[in-house]
């Protein structure tokens, strides 16, 4: 594999160049008009416009990536995440056309893409699963029936989807047909297929996923869990890796069924498999992505490897030299992304240009960056500028490190998620590890932050006054 063209943008485009460049393999960036100036197409060896702005005529145009990665003589295509990083029929084209996927193929893409499949899939591996149905739905009477054998509160899902969407929980049965009429509108809205199912919504729930890796050789490795609980509207904003909950035998336990789920649908490639955990400890198959994560930062961190680089060697047809005796936990790696949204207004995106922008340096700090100042940032596309991680000795120690880095990011011009993460860092439920996905709902409001900033701001006058008046002292002249 000689040449890697990129199917994404920003900091994920960057992360896999810097892997290939590292492997001596050449790279191609695609970029859409209003990235032109965007540091990933800097960064690569070729680059190539496939569109205007908006995503659906330029990064989902799979048809003209795979016709520019023709054109240039690539070897292989790495989707990155979102965009068609799980779009089966890309994947497909992808290898008809005679070039790699850097990813699975395309049965595994389907299988996990379908929540109802996936389960299906894993049935026979014993793998725990949330009580509920094995079947989509868009009849409300059958949703009352279903209700009610399984018990209030329950969750209404889209089959087809993720990130939040088409999903409601729903605690007493009069709710049932207007929450379900809601999620079957929002499921057809953003995924053409407005089926849902619906199952039993665990309380005080924690997500705590699995990072797996498997070859063509029939070999198939876990790197330990990921705790994703800080969550906004459903979506990870905080993550960190181990968690501090498992004991080394339920890390064990857990590793092995995400093995399982891997093997289910034969996988290849990265991916990660999701688990709901409930109060008692006891965890249940959510759903698996088909594709490297944002959060993998924090599993290369304290596992020791580039899974992009596994990545790399797998799709080539490499069997994977690491075997599973070989891994083991060192350390503890905080990510808190980055996001141009405002967390004073229900985290709505930020939109401006980035004034300054100076990113954190210096010992276990890392930033996975697509950005630079002077940039404005896209409407078009998720507002992510970047993921800023941290790696300590211990737990302690990567939050202090965090807290260390969020203060030396400077970010003038738009509103991010930085002061959020300090909040949460500084929090004494997220310290105590006593936390689960609704840390935003019990304990976040934006006078916390305020009044944060207020207790700080005290802070740093009453220093700069003291330093003054010491100052003074120093310098006043003695008189006779």
């Amino acid at each position: 594999m000689r040449k890697i063209l990129v199917a994404n943008r920003g900091e994920i485009a960057i992360r896999v160049m810097r892997t290939a460049k590292k492997m001596g393999i050449k790279t191609v960036a695609v970029f859409s008009e209003a990235d032109r100036n965007a540091p990933h197409v800097k960064f690569a060896d070729e680059a190539v416009c496939i569109g205007p702005p908006p995503s659906n005529q330029s990064y989902l145009q799979g048809d003209k990536i795979i016709e520019v990665a023709k054109t240039l003589g690539v070897d292989g295509i790495h989707p990155g995440y979102g965009f068609l990083s799980e779009n089966a029929d890309f994947a497909e084209a992808v290898e008809k056309n005679g070039i790699v996927f850097i990813g699975p193929k395309s049965h595994a893409i389907r299988v996990m893409g379908s929540k109802l499949a996936a389960k299906e899939a894993v049935k026979k591996y014993n793998i725990p699963m949330v009580p509920g149905i094995d079947e989509a739905i868009t009849d409300v009477d059958k949703a009352h029936e279903i209700a009610q054998e399984i018990g209030f509160p329950v969750l209404i899902k889209a089959s087809a989807g993720g990130g939040g969407k088409g999903m409601r929980i729903v605690d007493r049965e009069e709710h049932l047909e207007s929450q379900m009429t809601r999620a079957i509108s929002e499921a057809t809205s953003a995924f053409g297929d407005g089926s849902v199912f619906i199952e039993k919504y665990v309380t005080s729930p924690r997500h705590i996923e699995i990072q797996v890796m498997a070859d063509t050789h029939g070999n198939i490795l876990h790197f330990f869990e990921r705790e994703c609980s800080i969550q906004r509207r459903h979506q990870k904003v905080v993550e960190e890796a181990p968690s501090s909950i498992l004991t080394p035998e339920l890390r064990n336990e857990m590793g092995i069924a995400a093995t399982k789920v891997a093997e289910a649908c034969a996988y290849v490639g990265a991916g990660t498999v999701e688990f709901l955990m409930d109060a008692d400890h006891k965890y249940y198959f959510l759903e698996m992505n088909t594709r490297l994560q944002v959060e993998h930062p924090v599993s290369e961190l304290i596992s020791g490897v580039d899974l992009v680089e596994l990545q790399i060697k797998v799709a080539r047809g490499e069997k994977l030299e690491i075997k599973q005796e070989d891994l083991s936990i060192n350390g503890h790696a905080m990510e808190l992304r980055v996001y141009a949204e405002d967390p004073l207004n229900d985290f709505l995106p930020s939109v401006g240009k980035l004034e300054r922008y100076r990113i954190p340096e210096g010992e276990g700090i890392r930033v996975d960056n697509g950005f630079e100042e002077g940039m404005d940032i896209p409407i078009y596309y998720d507002p992510m500028l970047s993921k800023l991680i941290t790696y300590g000795k211990t737990r302690e120690e990567s939050i202090a490190l965090m807290i260390k880095a969020i203060e030396a990011y400077e970010i003038q011009g738009v509103q991010t998620t930085l002061p959020f993460g300090t909040f949460v860092m500084q929090h004494d439920a997220f310290r105590s590890g006593n936390f689960d996905t609704h840390f935003v709902k019990q304990y976040y409001s934006p006078e916390a932050i305020h009044q944060s900033q207020e207790k700080e701001a005290k802070i740093a006058a009453t220093l700069a006054l003291h330093r003054y008046l010491e100052d003074k002292k120093q310098l006043r002249l003695p008189t006779n």
